[in-house]
């Protein structure tokens, strides 16, 4: 097991840390997130992600799981006095069992796998992390392959974002761009190759109803920012555009729930189709 390093005051190495919970420069910098919780620690471990520290209270007996994870991952383990390690969890009372540092991967497309069932989402200029989240989760409980954020945006390694995923940003790739000239030529060099995928946005006053949309083939659906929709750009770029039909006195939904009941879809007809097959 590797040796344990101690801290107990508010020092360099602690404050580098802390910087991660709020400073997104800081995160691109050093290439690290913090991250808590059982479920989450425990998918970045399975899924590959470089665990670089593992922080513990230094009063603290540990669970089998985190005495394993210590154990294991060759990260380097630091026992923290509990008030500074709860600063770091966020707790206003009491610290987490552990909080790791993980590295971030680059943001490449090439992370993302494009095949003949290919789904994936795009989301263009969140303005919140727990959105980008809660479609990071949805899209990987509907089985997408991958999620794009998309412009100036929120940060999908914001400590907000990444708890809102409840593990999922570790199980399914999430890669950051600037805008669509870094997505089209990778859209355009997947149908090159043969898989031909439909740009589907998302749109209240969209062409085609959900339900009767085909999101069987490969599709990348496209959702908008939470105020103002797709930009002109993207909305350019659409093969189509569906509308989610609604009762009521809502006249639209937030992103990620509409994101949700698209990605919904394109799972039942996928799933429709499969049983058809």
């Amino acid at each position: 097991m590797p040796a344990t390093q101690r801290i107990s005051t508010r020092n360099a190495t602690f404050q580098a840390w802390h910087a991660l919970l709020t400073n997104r420069r800081k995160r691109n910098q050093l290439g690290e997130m913090l991250v808590q919780g059982v479920r989450p620690i425990s998918l970045a471990v399975e899924h590959g992600w470089p665990v670089h520290a593992l922080l513990h209270d230094e009063n603290r007996t540990l669970s089998a799981w985190a005495q394993d994870l210590l154990a294991t991952t060759g990260a380097t383990r630091v026992a923290m006095a509990p008030e500074l390690l709860a600063e770091l969890g966020e707790k206003s009372e009491g610290a987490p069992e552990l909080v790791a540092v993980v590295g971030i991967p680059d943001d490449d497309l090439g992370r993302i796998a494009v095949g003949a069932d290919f789904l994936g989402v795009l989301f263009d200029r969140p303005t919140t992390p727990g959105n980008i989240g809660s479609i990071v989760r949805s899209a990987d409980a509907f089985g997408a392959h991958g999620v794009i954020v998309a412009g100036h945006a929120a940060d999908a390694y914001d400590p907000r974002s990444v708890r809102a995923t409840t593990g999922s940003l570790f199980a399914l790739p999430t890669v950051r761009v600037p805008g669509p000239a870094d997505v089209v030529p990778w859209v355009e060099a997947a149908r090159a190759s043969g898989v031909p995928v439909t740009l589907v946005g998302t749109d209240e006053g969209g062409g085609v109803d959900l339900m009767d949309a085909d999101l069987t083939g490969p599709t990348l659906l496209l959702v908008g920012n939470e105020t103002s929709g797709l930009s002109h750009a993207w909305r350019e770029l659409c093969d189509v555009t569906v509308s989610i039909p609604m009762s009521g006195a809502a006249s639209s939904l937030n992103a990620a729930n509409a994101a949700t009941v698209v990605l919904y879809e394109a799972a039942r007809q996928r799933g429709a189709a499969g049983r058809r097959g």
